[in-house]
């Protein structure tokens, strides 16, 4: 696992509670033009105190990422000297790099600055079975701090059937679910929020909500205004290129209800790839290691491609198992 890897976070009234904890910086310069990726995976030794929830916490990174690059780590007692991979390199999103874009197939937020040359990223909680996260466009329509909750009835009804008997409204603090800070969707029921739970932070846990690291919603709440634009996608391959070569960064596939999809992964990252005609052409692609990446899913990017005149990564009409094999 090791061998591949290069080795290489204001002022509202209860800022001083949900700051308690610090997430590292997740500022990176944008790249060129034409190049598609940031930051550099790091790897650290574990202290015997420590667990993939704390480790989370103080690197931005969400629980289930941690569990995807570090396979066979105890993810609450990983040991003392323990190498624990940190995913924090990353194939940016594709489209437009402006405002907010959430990859659900990710855990994953990336947030533009209009006017600034570079892009902050964040771990985010998403919504669990039954209540999906959206796919689609919106803008930011509303910004709360210290937000009240008002839980909706099918809410308050699952938590009373459970014998947990909501309030009609949860008052501002550090027991509200949406943490010092929302921010409100075009998307009717659908908000970006702080939560009183860090542990549920990467991984599928709302009621189609996405939350954020108290840190983070009050850190992009200093900066994304009213009307920012937020794009969200299910992209679970992305490709992109680095210093003339393609990566590929793999997750698992969410289906359109937000659970892990029994998808044919051969298939859709090739389907994924043929997307991507500017990187599909001229390159000699490593079909060993782009299925050694599938298979890992463990979100990191690993080079599968490079420039070779005259030859195209994908045959148009490619059977993709006869590409894997």
């Amino acid at each position: 696992m090791l061998s591949r890897i290069p080795v290489v976070a204001r002022c509202l009234s209860f800022a001083a509670l949900w700051a308690a904890s610090s997430v590292q910086a997740t500022e990176y310069p944008l790249p060129p033009p034409g190049e598609d990726v940031v930051g550099q995976v790091q790897v650290i030794e574990a202290k015997y105190e420590d667990t993939f929830a704390d480790l989370g916490t103080r690197y931005g990174l969400g629980y289930q990422e941690m569990l995807d690059a570090n396979p066979g780590v105890d993810a609450w007692l990983p040991g003392a000297g323990t190498k624990i991979v940190l995913p924090t390199r990353f194939i940016l999103p594709p489209g437009p790099r402006e405002g907010i874009v959430i990859n659900l197939a990710e855990y994953r937020m990336y947030y533009y600055p209009k006017g600034k040359n570079v892009v902050y990223t964040y771990a985010l909680g998403i919504g669990r079975e039954g209540w999906g996260s959206p796919i689609g466009s919106t803008r930011v329509i509303a910004k709360t701090p210290n937000p009240t909750w008002t839980p909706p009835a099918s809410i308050r009804a699952e938590h009373a059937a459970d014998g947990d008997i909501l309030p009609a409204v949860v008052p501002a603090g550090p027991d509200n679910p949406l943490g010092p800070f929302k921010f409100g969707l075009g998307m009717s029921g659908y908000l970006i929020h702080g939560s009183n739970k860090k542990f549920g932070i990467g991984m599928r846990t709302s009621h189609g909500c996405f939350r954020m690291y108290n840190n983070n919603v009050l850190e992009l709440a200093d900066m994304a205004p009213v009307g920012t634009p937020v794009r969200i996608i299910n992209e679970p391959y992305k490709f992109g290129l680095s210093g003339g070569k393609v990566f590929l960064e793999a997750h698992t596939p969410l289906d359109e209800q937000g659970n892990p999809s029994v998808v044919d992964k051969h298939t859709a990252v090739i389907n994924a790839l043929l997307k991507h005609d500017d990187l599909a052409s001229n390159m000699r692609t490593n079909w060993d290691t782009v299925r050694d990446v599938v298979a890992a899913g463990d979100g990191i990017p690993t080079e599968i491609a490079e420039p070779m005149v005259g030859q195209a990564a994908v045959p148009a009409g490619a059977d993709p198992q006869a590409v894997f094999h």
